[in-house]
């Protein structure tokens, strides 16, 4: 009786709720940071975590063969998600075009393989967990607070902003796969966002 009065709850000392996306000027400086460093792996995963919007567990089970067609990169790709089994589509840009084909050139990777192959010989591709881990590790170079920020920034940056830029909703359901639109209105949190712009918009 007296242990489980003891035992701490999952949650203490950890910030719980939705991870905030990246702004613009992270994005930007989380990427020169990795140039800088020569993390030519990292700089691949980075950019294609923010152009695809794609889960942690979408992202490393990535095979090469999905994002290129022959010996180039693809400019828009489409995959099967494992969570609700629907395809998606997603663009890849010209700065993730150019770092995914330096990555599969360096670690010198075949249609075949994983994308992101693991250093550990007993698991194929990098696992979820170690992507949070890499997630951790950009957000804290740049000096963010690493609690705060997770996978799921990755996958909620580019949404956001598209959806700031356009206040297009359905394209975005879309672009995340989402099969409800009041997954994408909880997921992005803009009613919220809305609320409080509009806030600050109002004077008294």
């Amino acid at each position: 009786m007296e242990a489980s009065q003891s035992r701490e709850p999952w949650n203490k000392g950890k910030l719980v709720g939705q991870k905030p996306p990246l702004k613009p000027k992270d994005i930007w400086a989380i990427r020169i940071h990795l140039q800088n460093e020569h993390q030519v792996r990292d700089l691949a995963m980075f950019n294609l975590a923010i152009d695809s919007k794609l889960r942690g567990c979408d992202l490393v089970n990535l095979h090469v063969r999905d994002v290129t067609h022959g010996n180039q990169i693809l400019p828009r790709a489409m995959v099967v998600q494992r969570k609700t089994q629907r395809p998606v589509q997603f663009e890849l840009t010209e700065p993730t075009r150019s770092a995914v084909s330096a990555w599969i050139e360096m670690a010198n990777l075949k249609p075949e393989h994983y994308l992101f192959p693991s250093r550990l010989a007993k698991s194929p591709h990098v696992s979820t967990r170690q992507y949070a881990r890499i997630v951790h590790q950009w957000v804290a170079a740049i000096g963010l607070d690493s609690t705060v920020y997770g996978t799921h920034t990755m996958r909620r940056t580019k949404a956001t902003l598209i959806y700031k830029r356009t206040k297009n909703l359905r394209a975005v359901q879309l672009l995340l796969g989402h099969t409800k639109l009041e997954s994408t209105v909880r997921y992005l949190g803009i009613e919220v966002d809305d609320a409080l712009e509009i806030s600050e918009q109002t004077e008294i």
